[in-house]
């Protein structure tokens, strides 16, 4: 997908709407933060996540990796877009560094919607999140 060609504005508008649902599922009684995640596949399916915390902090997962392992564990491993959700109101919500490095394993060059609550958003290319980023590629070039 080029840059400034966005899905179809019914296939996007479900995409956000997914990321805000998924985010109303988040188990977070830690951070109190709930984030949801909902994915584009190539083939036009739509794969939503939450962040689910532990006790044990570094075992939760954030939602764009629950979304990503649900699509891959349904076997789909091209995507398009992802939008992303938060209560996060002054700011729009980015992924972390995990989440980007996970995200680049499958290409970089699909966008990611981050969104606020009241709806606005920016579309980013995940190249423009993670530069000069290591990939499935790189691994090639031994």
């Amino acid at each position: 997908m080029e840059r400034g060609c966005p899905p179809e504005a019914e296939r996007l508008g479900a995409l956000l709407r997914r990321s805000r649902e998924a985010k109303a599922a988040a188990y977070c009684p830690y951070s109190r933060f709930a984030v949801g995640a909902a994915l584009l596949t190539a083939g036009g399916h739509i794969f939503s996540g939450c962040n689910v915390e532990n006790a044990c902090y570094s075992l939760g997962v954030c939602a764009e990796r629950t979304a990503i392992q649900k699509a891959v564990s349904e076997g789909h491993t091209s995507f398009k877009a992802m939008a992303i959700a938060s209560d996060l109101e002054d700011d729009f919500i980015v992924p972390c560094g995990a989440c980007r490095q996970v995200m680049r394993e499958f290409g970089k060059d699909w966008d990611v919607y981050l969104t606020k609550p009241d709806g606005t958003y920016v579309v980013k290319r995940l190249e423009e999140l993670l530069p000069l980023s290591f990939g499935p590629e790189d691994l090639r070039k031994l």
